[in-house]
């Protein structure tokens, strides 16, 4: 093998030498300088650490193209032809529009099968396009006929409240399981996360009556064992025993029945600082308290073990307690 120039052999000379050149280029740079000084093709692969075609094939590549045939590598086609543009489009629609036969969604292998390709080629049409058939949101619209007049009025009072008067937003978490497992669990350790049974004795349940304080994040708590007006007039009767008797008290309360009871007509009309202000119809996000049910129940009931009723208001009471000592208001 011979060199057109000595200029091309300074070139191959430099690419063996320097560092930054990329290996694939250093040796095949070897395999030609070796060639043109007559070492033979097995002193060759020896040398170099490639096989008998790899040296023949870049021989051949030099003695066509050059330096340059060196240093580029020939396209090849790919192994399967990319889709056609109607079959990625028949995998949108079918994902959008039909739902497969016995079942509620698509699975990448339901509709690699129905339309003929590959699981792999279903998830990237799919990732390319957002679509995530196996997940569903959930949702529901209000039907309340006023809805932007209550959320108006809400909205209002969080943002700009009356003078001389406390917002506080009132709701029950009822129905709160006393739960105990089965089985002890295991401790947290070093590679393995705490255990506990997936089934659990019941011992009761309790209700949770909250007024969280807008301005400050405080909560006044108690627990009672129904969820009925007559618990509610209680708990009313507690908030007006705990905030200021000088200032008006502004209570958004959950659109149900039991606010609405005669009864507590007849004790809102004996307390005039009192005044309720009614969530919409299928709205209780709005209720700025049901932020605080989940906090409450994500750090402390979900998790918990109780043995009694009595042992899940203990847990629950020295939670608000706890949270009263560092209050936070939510934004």
């Amino acid at each position: 093998m011979r060199f057109g120039s000595n200029e091309e052999r300074g070139r191959l000379e430099r690419l063996v030498a320097d560092r930054n050149t990329a290996q694939k280029h250093a040796w095949r740079a070897r395999i030609v300088l070796l060639s043109a000084d007559g070492v033979g093709t097995m002193d060759i692969m020896r040398r170099t650490g490639q096989s008998e075609p790899t040296v023949w094939r870049w021989q051949e590549r030099f003695a066509e193209a050059g330096v340059a045939g060196l240093l580029r590598d020939k396209t090849r086609p790919p192994d399967r032809k990319p889709l056609a543009a109607a079959v990625i489009q028949q995998v949108v629609t079918k994902t959008t529009t039909e739902t497969p036969p016995a079942a509620t969604h698509w699975t990448a292998r339901a509709m690699a099968k129905t339309v003929g390709i590959a699981v792999s080629s279903v998830q990237k049409i799919w990732r390319a396009h957002g679509l995530k058939p196996h997940l569903r949101r959930s949702f529901k619209l209000s039907s309340d006929p006023a809805f932007t007049e209550k959320l108006v009025d809400i909205v209002g009072l969080y943002l700009a409240p009356p003078d001389r008067a406390l917002v506080l937003s009132v709701d029950e978490k009822s129905q709160i399981q006393v739960l105990a497992r089965t089985q002890p669990g295991l401790p947290l350790k070093k590679g393995r996360a705490g255990t506990m049974t997936h089934d659990d004795k019941r011992h009761g349940t309790t209700t949770l009556f909250a007024a969280l304080n807008v301005l400050d994040g405080t909560v006044i708590g108690r627990c009672a064992k129904r969820h009925c007006h007559q618990e509610f007039i209680r708990f009313l009767d507690v908030i007006d025993q705990r905030t200021p008797a000088d200032l008006d008290l502004h209570l958004v309360v959950g659109n149900y029945a039991t606010h609405k009871h005669p009864e507590v007509k007849d004790w809102l009309a004996k307390h005039l600082r009192f005044h309720l202000h009614f969530t919409p119809t299928s709205s209780s996000w709005l209720n700025l308290v049901e932020r605080f049910f989940a906090e409450i129940t994500r750090k402390r009931i979900r998790r918990g073990v109780f043995k009694s009723v009595t042992d899940l208001e203990v847990a629950i009471l020295r939670y608000l307690a706890k949270h009263n000592d560092h209050p936070k208001p939510f934004v």
